[in-house]
């Protein structure tokens, strides 16, 4: 499931995006660019995994294609392609929100067909391939091991793999590790994963409100935010901490169930990751006395979120 970092990610980049445009937005616009934010981290995953299985269909390309060389060798007449029967693959491949993208993607017209080769043709000639290929018999855990070797040692490490995926997705450095992490967990329950259901209910809810929040409540954010600023110009403060401010004292506000050091934490290193090199300390120091003030005036309406 997508984490609640990445959720507040896609917020301050739709936020931006929203703040950047020159014109008046419609109705419902801000959620449609949210909204797209996520569909492009589905892709992503969506991509990633069909990559991989590629990868193990190329058996059978390339047992065709040497197969019909015009002098062949025994070799090339009996191309091992158990890997293209993975079990698990398989079961990738028969999922219905994978199949379902499959037909509204069409991945095959973005795919790197030298790329996808070599990298088969470097899983040949391992020492784990040919111990894979040698058992005719399927063990569960060696049909998994053999699918996180591809994913782990041949495609994440290679330079022209992440340069293909950059050039299409311009999320991967937002979305990338949380993606593999969710990738690899599918290849251990490959039946369990939704492509469409990567968000929870619940972080739904909070992404769609704390958007909707920051949007209606913008007047009063900053005039919360604006006195903490002392010596400094509002208009001359970097937009996205400005962003990133207002999205913490709307949890601070409006959001019960968030502890404000969680709240402090999450902007502080948001800031250090999006913005200036000054904006983590910048950031943290104007939070940190708001939260102060709120506590103060008695408005930090708080409850336990363990218990909520």
């Amino acid at each position: 499931m997508i984490s609640r970092r990445n959720i507040r990610v896609k917020v301050m980049q739709t936020l931006y995006a929203v703040a950047s445009l020159e014109k008046d937005l419609k109705p419902g616009e801000p959620q449609m660019i949210l909204q797209n934010h996520f569909d492009q981290t589905r892709n992503l995953l969506f991509y990633l995994t069909y990559f991989l299985t590629e990868v193990c269909r190329y058996a059978e390309t390339n047992a065709h294609h040497r197969a019909g060389k015009h002098l062949t060798t025994f070799e090339d007449l009996h191309v091992n392609i158990k890997i293209a029967g993975n079990s698990v693959l398989w079961k990738i491949l028969e999922n219905a929100s994978f199949k379902d993208l499959l037909n509204k993607i069409k991945p095959d017209s973005i795919i790197d067909k030298e790329l996808l080769k070599k990298i088969y043709l470097q899983l040949a000639d391992t020492q784990e391939y040919k111990t894979y290929i040698r058992k005719t018999e399927r063990d569960q855990k060696e049909e998994k091991e053999i699918i996180e070797f591809i994913l782990d040692k041949l495609m994440l490490p290679n330079i022209l793999f992440i340069s293909h995926l950059e050039e299409f997705y311009n999320n991967l450095d937002d979305d990338g590790e949380m993606l593999i992490q969710l990738l690899v967990n599918f290849i251990q329950k490959p039946g369990s994963i939704n492509f469409y259901e990567l968000i929870s209910p619940d972080k739904k809810i909070f992404a769609k409100n704390l958007l909707a929040t920051v949007l209606e409540k913008d007047e009063h954010l900053q005039t919360l935010i604006v006195p903490k600023l002392k010596n400094w110009d509002p208009e001359r403060i970097a937009l996205l901490d400005m962003i990133l401010m207002k999205m913490g004292v709307s949890e601070f506000l409006y959001f019960e169930t968030i502890p404000p050091k969680v709240t402090i934490n999450e902007y502080i290193d948001l800031a250090k990751d999006y913005s200036t090199l000054q904006s983590g300390q910048f950031v943290n120091g104007i939070l940190d006395n708001i939260h102060k003030e709120l506590v103060l005036q008695g408005k930090m309406q708080k409850v336990d979120y363990r218990k909520a």
